[in-house]
Formats: structure tokens, C-alpha cells, sequence
């Protein structure tokens, strides 16, 4: 290792350290990628505060809504194996939406569908609730509580939950078997994952972090507003532990995985060839999406879409209860980035625009 790259190493984890001392977050994972190798890789604090449990670098978190960028996969593996099309009309494979039937997939992709977004913070239940848990019935008690579009399907980009839930069924539907079924046998197990490394169910044993809320914060204040009581546990410390809980829909944010985990996926995304689809899979992956008037909107199939300076960069963020994260892929630089920590109000985007940049100058971009 040379001496520029010690610094650089020593320069983050002592920005980490000071995070941590200050009470930013309980615990955190960190992690760059090149096609070729890790870059940095980081893991510390408290996965468990009451317990002394420290985060590993095998320990899974909530992702949350970055599970969508996984969903937008596996419908672009689908549309590659001919399975569906991405100008198909969403009624072709879920009849009794309320919606348009001129809304496509590709819409829904996109999130030009028009379709509501409610807040989605009581779309939950408790992890032991689960094994008993209709996820149909709660889909469709959502539908008709929220039957009309907000604007024409394609008009405009409008961020919706229900858009990604609606992809998980057409995944279902064109793929032959449950969500999670599909995500394990053709996502996670083809980039050589395990269900206790990447899922959409917590693992078994003690591998899983507990997500915190700040006890000294806004939104402890106001919790009660927008959550049941049942998911709060007792305060550990300066934080209020959050009960193991799971999304209602799996396909909009239900996965569980650790930094380490999310950093093979994105290393598969850098290479030439990528296992999930082929080339022209991951062209239509990444194509920036245009709205019915031809102009681009800031993303592709799954993925948001930024710049910071002259480096264009590919992105999603995840958060909810006790949880929040952010992934990157930055094109041409040529690496990758995750950040998850168990903190709710962490500013997982103000972390990666920190720290990211520092392996900038060893990754230039092609002049």
C-alpha cells in the first residue's frame, strides 16, 4: 500500500471516529469498490448497544427504498430473457389496478407512472407479525384507499412507493414464483450472495443490527405521530431502539443485506460483463428516461441520477425506521460506493460527498 493511499485510509477512518464520538450513529458500514478490488472497507460502532455488539462486516441492516434499485433488476433480467417488455402496459399482468391502462412498465420503472405517493410510514408490521401477514389484502387495501393518478402516466417524474410495489407483482407474474423466491434464486445466489448475507427477511442468529432513533431529536419528539406504539423498544443510551419490523411491500423496500453484500452487487455492475443480464440489459439498466415530451428526467430504470462537479453518478438512497443508506456508482471514475448506519436521521448523502472523493484522484476520469 503505497503512502498516498494510507493517508487517504487514515484521513476517512478518523472522519468515522469523529462521527462516532459525536453520536452521529450507533454503528456504520462503509465500503468502495473498483471492478478489480475493495478500495476501503469499514465497519464499526454498535450493532447492538444494550448487548456491547459491535457491527461486523457481515452484520445486515435495513436498506430500505435502495431495495428498489434491486426490483429495477430484476425486471430489466426479465425484459432481457424476453419474459416482458418494458413498454408493456402494467394491466397486461395486474388486471385490476384502479389505474390507467395506459400506464406502462417502464413508467413504473421510471416513476413517471402518476401514481399517488402517500406517506408510507404505517405501511409495516412487526417482524413477528410476518408468518401471518397478507401482503395482497394490504396491497389492495392501499389501491383503493388511493384509486386516482396525481398526473397523466408519463408526464412528469413523481416519486412513488406503490409503483414499486405494483413491479413487484408483475415480477411475480412473469417470473413464476413469489418475489423474495425470485430475488434469492436469480439476483442474490447468480452474484454468489446467501440468504444470510442479502435478503428480504432478517437472518437467523444474532447477525442483525438494531436500528436506533436518536433519543434527543425531532423525530423522537414526534414518533407517536407517524408510528405505532408497538414498534418502539426501550432507550439504550442517547437512543431509542426500533423493533425488528418489515416493510409491507418487499419489492418498494424490504431488503435486508450488509455494506459488504451491496458491495459485490455494485463491483458486478463495474465489470465489463455483469452476471445478473447482458449488455444490452445493463444499457437499458442505465438509459436516462425521458417523460411523454422527450425531455430527460433524472433517472434511469431504478436509479436516480446526479453530478457533483463534472462526475455524473448513478445513485440510491434508503431509510426508515431505526435505518438509513445511500449506494453510488460513478461510471467513469470507475468505483462504487455504500454507506448504512443504524441511525434513522443519519445523512447518508452527506457522508458519501465527504468521503467519496477522496479516491477521485486515484480513479481520474479519461481526458
Amino acid at each position: 500500500m503505497n503512502h498516498d493511499i494510507q493517508n487517504r485510509d487514515v484521513r476517512i477512518r478518523d472522519f468515522i471516529a469523529k462521527r462516532l464520538a459525536s453520536n452521529d450513529f450507533p454503528g456504520l458500514q462503509y465500503i468502495v469498490v473498483s471492478p478489480e478490488s475493495i478500495l476501503f472497507n469499514y465497519s464499526g460502532g454498535l450493532a447492538d448497544i444494550k448487548g456491547n455488539r459491535p457491527v461486523e462486516p457481515e452484520t445486515t441492516m435495513m436498506i430500505y427504498s435502495m431495495t428498489k434499485t434491486f426490483t429495477a433488476a430484476a425486471v430489466i433480467q426479465l425484459a432481457d430473457n424476453k419474459k416482458l417488455s418494458l413498454d408493456d402496459p402494467v394491466s397486461n399482468y395486474i388486471p385490476d389496478i384502479p389505474y390507467s391502462e395506459k400506464i406502462t412498465i417502464r413508467q413504473l420503472l421510471s416513476q413517471t407512472s402518476g401514481i399517488p405517493d402517500p406517506i408510507p410510514l404505517r405501511w409495516v408490521h412487526l417482524a413477528g407479525e410476518d408468518p401471518s401477514f397478507d401482503e395482497d389484502l394490504a396491497l389492495n387495501n392501499i389501491l383503493a384507499e388511493n384509486p386516482k393518478l396525481d398526473f397523466y402516466p408519463g408526464k412528469k417524474y413523481a416519486y412513488s412507493n406503490i409503483s414499486y410495489w405494483l413491479l413487484g407483482k408483475i415480477i411475480e407474474k412473469a417470473g413464476g414464483t413469489g418475489f423474495k423466491a425470485y430475488m434469492r434464486d436469480n439476483i442474490f445466489r447468480r452474484l454468489g450472495l446467501s440468504p444470510q448475507e442479502i435478503d428480504c427477511r432478517i437472518p437467523s442468529g444474532s447477525n442483525h443490527a438494531k436500528g436506533y432513533l436518536k433519543k434527543y431529536s425531532f423525530l423522537n419528539l414526534f414518533k407517536s405521530l407517524v408510528m405505532d406504539a408497538k414498534y418502539f423498544g426501550d432507550y439504550e443510551g442517547g437512543w431509542l431502539r426500533i423493533r425488528d419490523h418489515y416493510l409491507n411491500g418487499p419489492s418498494f423496500g424490504g431488503m435486508v443485506s450488509s455494506a459488504r453484500s451491496i458491495g459485490v452487487f455494485l463491483q458486478d455492475q463495474l465489470q465489463e460483463e455483469s452476471v445478473l443480464f447482458s449488455k444490452e440489459g445493463r444499457r437499458l439498466f442505465y438509459e436516462q428516461q425521458r417523460n411523454n415530451d422527450g425531455d430527460l428526467i433524472g433517472m434511469s430504470p431504478g436509479w436516480h441520477i446526479k453530478s457533483t462537479g463534472k462526475t455524473t453518478y448513478y445513485y440510491k438512497e434508503g431509510g426508515g425506521g431505526g435505518f438509513h443508506c445511500e449506494m453510488r456508482i460513478y461510471p467513469s471514475r470507475k468505483i462504487a460506493s455504500v454507506v448504512i448506519a443504524n441511525n434513522t436521521s443519519f445523512d447518508a448523502p452527506g457522508f458519501l460527498d465527504d468521503t467519496d472523493r477522496e479516491f477521485f484522484e486515484l480513479r481520474d476520469e479519461p481526458q
